[in-house]
């Protein structure tokens, strides 16, 4: 039987950032660390790919307008949501999600707090929040170099120098790890596994 939201137990680990700050690059990282190590984990990257609310997520960062903020924004906390719900009760030694509470981030203010609060009282609380911050010039660049048709709304410069503004004030709000980006990956990922308390040594 799954269990409730309040029984979520097992090691929760959270890494969230910036688009294009390398937070799944850094997810992805760690788990092999730690498979490397004999653990079984469980990783989820929101917005994810095999269910509706990911799909839909996905759609409405595509889309401009406020109803479109608000719709993906909405469809992530769901995808996530989902996640727990059907990942929580796996017997798994370690879960690392991409993207959290941060979602709500997408929401214009005031209902951004506000939901960034609400869905806190709802989701259990991860073990360790890391989030990775990069300059916006920094992001930006290296989502130009990217090889893809359309871009997300929140991707443009002045959008995602609003949202560096907005993650960095929610993650003051919950005690969040915040790790300098923009730097070599094995120098990421060294501060990260410091924060986590792993091995001092970075995965190369």
């Amino acid at each position: 039987m799954c269990c409730s939201l309040e029984e979520f137990e097992i090691p929760f680990w959270v890494i969230d950032g910036l688009d294009a700050s390398g937070k799944t690059t850094q997810a992805h990282r760690l788990a092999a660390y730690l498979q490397n190590q004999g653990k079984s984990v469980c990783l989820r990257v929101h917005p994810s790919d095999d269910n509706l609310f990911g799909a839909n997520a996905k759609h409405f960062l595509q889309a401009e307008g406020k109803s479109a903020h608000f719709a993906s924004a909405i469809f992530y906390m769901l995808d996530v949501i989902h996640s727990i719900l059907k990942y929580s009760w796996q017997d798994r030694e370690y879960t690392i999600f991409v993207r959290y509470l941060l979602g709500t981030a997408y929401l214009p203010a005031p209902a951004d707090i506000v939901a960034y609060h609400f869905f806190a009282t709802l989701v259990p609380k991860p073990a360790k929040t890391i989030y990775i911050d990069i300059q916006p010039d920094v992001a930006s660049k290296r989502i130009i170099s990217r090889v893809q048709d359309k871009h997300e709304m929140f991707e443009k410069p002045e959008a995602l120098q609003k949202m560096r503004q907005k993650g960095l004030a929610f993650a003051s709000l919950g005690g969040w790890h915040v790790v300098p980006g923009g730097r070599p990956i094995v120098e990421v990922e060294f501060d990260i596994h410091d924060a986590l308390g792993l091995r001092k040594e970075p995965l190369f």
